[in-house]
């Protein structure tokens, strides 16, 4: 009987079929980066807000006075008599008069200027001048309760990492497709629950359900691609990451039109239901079939397959050669029990939480460095795709260690270098800094690439979905190390990324070239890799 890469040869490798197919699955990338990286949008920081002190709604609705009056009337005197304050974090002790004149709310302290009026700090008293523009402005992120918005990018990194195992294990049990659909109708649902959540604990919960369905949909869509097409034809797990980039460059104009933060909510979440009807045009992996016995509906489906490319399979392929792996449910064991498998699991993890958190903490500093988010935030998602480029050109060429590697040191030196380099040499800074991006975009795109062709088919996308959970972990860290270490040095975090990166790019020598070889079928396979 011939092998599975055999008939797929027959049916084409990269026929009509499989483009149609990849075409369509590439805009998941785009709807992925969209959750991925919208803390950037959804968390930004309000332009004015103050502290609203005791009795200064019902003043200033009696009186008459717009925002801005009331401002002037009951921060500005603070800020006048108080030159340490401005009155975001704090406000004056007192409780207004409703009955003072509004024209000269203050007389009543006429004894005292407002420089000697005791100060207390804000809780919850907070008056924005967009109140719906983030989710900062929303629950009151500011001051005291700033960790609060760290921890809404946390926790839905931790949805991504709770993926990892639950819709990993499902889709390596069940199915990619029953478990690709599942996970965008529930990213859809969740998406809008979190746009119109009453409270910020409900706004949590659903954020992290959506992380969870989110991260199945781009991690099985990944596997979906790169098992129905050849050997030579899996570079087009590079090209999907150029959609992600896409999704990068497209945020930042929805943003800029979308003026709340509800509205992004909804646009980055909706597009989740139309995937749905990829039903009836993306079938089951041919390769996951094979690995559950079910030769026939391989068998058929690649028929179709073939049908679709112009192709025509001979009669004598009746059957395809099925793993005589037993088919078990993958556990963490199977990842680890013989000595590459073990090696390759444990480089992998690190390169995952590496590319994340230096990813991840050089998008969210563009938040806390100034100038214009929106058109830094779209040429840095410009510079990305050069990096797929270089990975096109190369990884053929020289193949997968060698770009994957050096990628990953030239972040590290790039980030080193950016810290100490003085802010009245911005071009050069921003020059440096972008090249770091770049490069760490670069071993994030290989490490997807890398990581599915070093897993047999029975456990692809479980060790896929596992080893990419240090990737969610990265992601849980990053916003509270770039933001806390921040504020004690703003480069701080720099330095942290340089020697993670550096010390990446030296592990990932220790795997195996996977370039120009099959996909492993089996663990016998991963371990004859040399």
């Amino acid at each position: 009987m011939p092998s599975f890469d055999e008939v797929l040869k027959e049916a084409g490798e990269f026929g009509r079929f499989q483009k149609r197919v990849f075409f369509l699955l590439c805009q998941t990338g785009v709807i992925f980066s969209f959750l991925f990286t919208s803390v950037v949008f959804l968390g930004r920081a309000p332009d004015n807000y103050w502290c609203r002190i005791p009795g200064a709604a019902e003043l200033s609705e009696r009186c008459g006075w717009t925002l801005e009056e009331e401002r002037n009337f009951t921060v500005l005197p603070l800020r006048l008599g108080n030159s340490s304050s401005n009155g975001e974090c704090e406000r004056l002790d007192v409780a207004w008069d409703t009955s003072v004149s509004c024209t000269s709310p203050l007389a009543g302290y006429r004894g005292r200027s407002a420089g000697n009026l005791s100060l207390t700090a804000c809780h919850d008293n907070w008056v924005y001048k967009e109140p719906h523009s983030s989710i900062v402005s929303e629950y009151n992120f500011v001051c005291g309760n700033a960790w609060m918005l760290d921890l809404s990018q946390a926790i839905l990194n931790l949805g991504f990492l709770v993926s990892a195992f639950v819709l990993g294990y499902a889709a390596d049990r069940y199915g990619r497709i029953l478990t690709y659909l599942l996970s965008c109708f529930g990213a859809g649902i969740c998406g809008i629950i979190v746009a119109f959540a009453p409270n910020f604990t409900v706004f949590l919960i659903f954020r992290f359900l959506q992380g969870v369905f989110a991260k199945g949909t781009w991690m099985t869509c990944y596997v979906i691609v790169t098992e129905i097409v050849g050997s030579d034809q899996r570079i087009v797990g590079i090209v999907i990451q150029m959609f992600f980039t896409l999704g990068v460059m497209i945020l930042p104009g929805i943003a800029y039109l979308v003026p709340t933060w509800q509205g992004i909510q909804l646009a980055i979440s909706l597009p989740n239901f139309l995937f749905l009807l990829y039903y009836w045009v993306v079938p089951e992996s041919p390769r996951w079939l094979l690995t559950r016995k079910k030769g026939e509906e391989a068998l058929k489906i690649m028929h179709n397959i073939a049908k679709h490319n112009g192709k025509y399979l001979s009669p004598h392929y009746s059957e395809i050669t099925i793993s005589n792996e037993e088919v078990s449910n993958p556990s963490f064991l199977d990842l680890v029990r013989t000595p590459r498998m073990r090696r390759n699991t444990l480089i992998l993890m690190f390169a995952w939480f590496t590319s994340a958190l230096t990813y991840q903490g050089l998008v969210m500093r563009l938040g806390i460095v100034g100038g214009n988010l929106y058109l830094q935030f779209f040429i840095s998602g410009a510079v990305e795709l050069p990096a797929a480029i270089l990975i096109l050109v190369t990884i053929d060429r020289v193949g997968r260690r060698l770009p994957f590697g050096i990628s990953n040191i030239v972040a590290g030196i790039a980030c080193l270098v950016t810290a100490f380099l003085p802010e009245d040499i911005p071009w050069l800074k921003t020059t440096v800094a972008t090249l770091g991006r770049l490069s760490i975009t670069m071993a994030f795109e290989i490490v997807y690439l890398v990581n599915t062709e070093l897993y047999p088919t029975t456990l692809r996308n479980f060790g896929v979905s596992l080893c990419s959970s240090l990737c969610d972990l990265g992601g849980i860290i990053a916003p509270f190390l770039l933001f806390r270490l921040a504020a004690i040095w703003l480069e701080l975090p720099l330095i942290i990324f340089c020697i993670l990166a550096v010390v990446c790019g030296l592990l990932v020598f220790l795997l195996p070239e996977t370039k120009g070889i099959s996909l492993p079928e089996t663990v016998e396979d991963v371990e004859q890799l040399s």
